[in-house]
């Protein structure tokens, strides 16, 4: 049992708020509970040591791989993947632990990887490294139900997204599609997770690995228009932060929510690029494609967003007025608006910037969250430090500014803690 629990029981005893039977009862209920938990610590061990295990026999086998014969070699190419389904084969068969269903999974998962990478080299198989990372994923998916393991649903995302940035970027520019679908395999998982664990560590380790992984990906949808690409991001950004305001999500440690981080951090970092006047004159300047792949995609983008802020309104969980789950609709219209001029785009976004700094501390301030509001003023500072760059203004305005902002830092904070121990009081 923890040793705060226990300090606390004990401390509750002295000061006779519980009595001895009732401090009996409770470290009883949490032996209990410790003993029906999984050593995490252990498991995390196992997995790592069933991935070096199996980097090893590679290893070795790799390095007197040349004096072998063809048959030896197809032997050995077979036989870590025979030795993995025989102990997954126990692992099932026994009901064996969460640490047994991790490892034997995790072993298994690069038996598959070696065993097809040998075979093909053995008997000159063509293939490139992406249909080869496809395959892999693919023969390895069904394993994630079988075991009920969360390890292997991570590296399916990782090795998910290497797939798809192999394809996408570093393979003739192709658009990786069948990343949707090898990204839709694992969501059954990932819902099991959030309806049975939804505050636990691994279920937060998703809510970041699943959004990062389509951020990362979402470049590789785009080949011809990379306008259209930069207002693709925007829409990402805003259906990543309504997705964290959902309740669901929105009510839980914030940093647990990936979505909702994300989406803001994306969204105010796609804003500060955008108010650069080179921006809009060197790369959104260009002749927009309507009948293109990038122009589909926005618009799929787009109605899905929409569908989930209306989805938010049609059950009242939009209860006030935050501007950032509407700024992919306004940058949408700034960014047409701009397709003739640069001035005006330019102007409405660093006011737009400002005011969701702005609106960031007054979320902060209601919350009494000291991260939130801070990140306000933080986005407020950057905007500052990038007029900074390319602005005429003379030294002692910008020192100005700078001492402003660092004053307003220390106020807003002051203020706040009073307003805090006040309340508490």
């Amino acid at each position: 049992m923890n040793s705060k629990i226990q300090n606390d029981i004990k401390e509750l005893v002295e000061e006779q708020v519980i009595s001895k039977d009732i401090a009996t009862n409770i470290e009883n209920y949490y032996r209990s509970k410790k003993k029906d938990t999984p050593n995490r610590l252990f498991t995390v061990f196992a997995v790592l040591g069933s991935a070096l295990v199996g980097l090893g026999i590679i290893l070795i086998l790799a390095h007197n791989w040349d004096n072998f014969s063809r048959s030896v070699k197809t032997i050995f190419a077979f036989t870590p993947l025979i030795i993995g389904q025989l102990i997954v084969g126990y692992t099932i068969l026994k009901k064996k632990s969460v640490t047994w269903r991790e490892a034997s999974g995790v072993f298994l998962f690069f038996a598959v990887g070696a065993s097809i990478a040998l075979v093909s080299q053995i008997y000159n198989i063509p293939g490139d490294f992406s249909s080869y990372m496809l395959i892999w994923i693919l023969l390895c998916a069904p394993l994630i139900y079988l075991l009920k393991s969360n390890a292997l649903a991570i590296l399916h995302i990782v090795f998910a997204t290497s797939y798809a940035c192999s394809f996408g970027y570093f393979n003739g520019n192709h658009t990786p599609w069948l990343y949707l679908v090898v990204l839709a395999i694992m969501m059954p998982h990932y819902y099991q997770l959030l309806k049975d664990k939804k505050t636990h560590n691994i279920t937060s380790i998703f809510n970041w690995l699943i959004p990062i992984s389509v951020v990362i990906v979402l470049g590789a949808f785009v080949n011809r228009s990379e306008e259209l690409g930069f207002l693709m991001y925007v829409v990402l950004f805003g259906l990543l932060y309504n997705i964290g305001k959902i309740p669901f999500f929105d009510n839980q440690k914030l940093r647990i929510n990936g979505y909702l981080i994300l989406g803001s951090l994306g969204t105010i970092y796609i804003l500060l690029l955008a108010s650069f006047d080179w921006l809009w004159k060197d790369v959104l300047r260009h002749e927009i494609v309507f009948n293109s792949q990038e122009f589909h995609v926005l618009i799929v983008l787009l109605l899905i967003t929409l569908g989930v802020l209306i989805y938010l309104y049609s059950k009242k969980w939009i209860q006030s007025f935050n501007l950032f789950q509407y700024v992919f609709i306004l940058f949408t219209i700034i960014f047409f608006i701009g397709i003739s001029g640069s001035i005006i785009p330019i102007i409405l976004i660093n006011l737009l910037i400002l005011i969701l700094g702005v609106m960031a501390m007054k979320i902060g301030a209601d919350k009494f969250h000291f991260g939130i509001l801070n990140y306000g003023l933080l986005i407020i500072t950057a905007l500052i430090v990038c007029r900074f760059f390319d602005t005429n203004m003379s030294f002692v305005v910008r020192g100005l500014l700078f001492v402003g902002v660092g004053v307003g830092f220390f106020l807003t904070n002051y203020m706040m803690l009073r307003k805090q121990k006040n309340k508490v009081k």
